[in-house]
């Protein structure tokens, strides 16, 4: 079974890390969200990418929810020494994976050549892909004016009011081949447990015409009126939507076919279902890593 999963933060990363645990190597390919990309120090830091080889590499960082176990930050803490702003917290190790993405680049490389190479260096074999080589952003409309995605989320801790999403660039970018290819060829495509508009919507922008609903199947990132992990319901709510599994189905309606509810909120599946959707209630919040949801999804295709 060749499988493709959308990931965008943890939740994504964590169903990719349980699918990879099912299937054979090179069965399992990620198409990891870039909107949260941004440049520090004259490198470019793709942090869904690098979360989920991190991830299925088996080092990545949980206590804090980014980089790597056990990193240290001599080099952050020297640029602070000199003057330099250090509220985007980049560890020692972590650098070295940008400092080698941004020498391939400069040689020519595509970014989706980085994320294979990075990939490989790291010794996993599912492949990991960014969404687009094209450049695509995630701006925030605030009481405060237009932040970066790394400028609201780390610098600013989200704590202006939030008026508006602006990802920039998605209309235009466009599918790699290699994206193509693996959704071309997938027998399931998977839409992680990970905050709708901003982890999964810039990646539907670039790739969800490609999407087939019956193939396509979406995970709930809302359990118990709880957010997984994240801002997500805050999210939701100042941008007008209920926030709730049910307007999270009715978001990926158009590409998913199949919605997986927490049994938790088992109540509202028959709501879910009368959008023509096929629901699976199962236990969302992947304890064990992910292997168990990975598994029953598998065995619905």
């Amino acid at each position: 079974m060749k499988v493709v999963v959308l990931a965008g933060g943890t939740g994504g990363a964590k169903i990719a890390s349980g699918f990879q645990g099912l299937l054979s190597p090179g069965e399992l390919t990620v198409i990891a969200n870039t909107g949260d990309d941004d440049e520090f120090w004259g490198l470019l830091v793709s942090p869904d990418v690098d979360a989920t080889i991190y991830r299925l590499a088996g080092v990545f960082d949980e206590s804090v929810g980014y980089g790597q176990r056990g990193d240290t930050f001599s080099a952050l803490e020297a640029l602070g020494r000199l003057g330099e702003p250090t509220w985007f917290r980049i560890g020692d190790r972590d650098l070295a994976t940008h400092v080698l993405r941004a020498e391939m680049l400069d040689r020519g490389c595509r970014l989706t050549e980085t994320a294979l190479e990075l990939s490989r260096r790291f010794g996993v074999a599912t492949r990991v892909l960014p969404m687009t080589d094209d450049r695509v952003r995630t701006f925030f409309q605030t009481e405060n004016g237009t932040l970066s995605f790394q400028e609201y989320f780390v610098r600013e801790h989200l704590a202006p009011a939030l008026l508006a999403i602006d990802i920039r660039g998605g209309d235009s970018a466009q599918p790699t081949a290699e994206v193509q290819a693996a959704l071309a060829e997938a027998d399931l495509v998977v839409i992680g447990p990970s905050n709708p508009l901003i982890s999964i919507a810039p990646i539907l922008k670039v790739i969800g015409r490609l999407l087939r609903p019956e193939r396509t199947v979406a995970v709930t990132p809302i359990v118990g009126g709880a957010a997984l992990k994240g801002p997500t319901i805050e999210m939701l709510r100042a941008l007008g939507f209920d926030a709730s599994p049910v307007e999270v189905a009715r978001i990926y309606q158009e590409v998913a076919g199949t919605f997986v509810l927490d049994s938790r909120d088992a109540g509202v599946a028959g709501e879910i279902e009368a959008m023509g959707y096929r629901v699976l209630v199962r236990d969302t919040v992947m304890t064990d890593g992910g292997g168990a949801l990975a598994k029953a999804i598998a065995e619905l295709f």
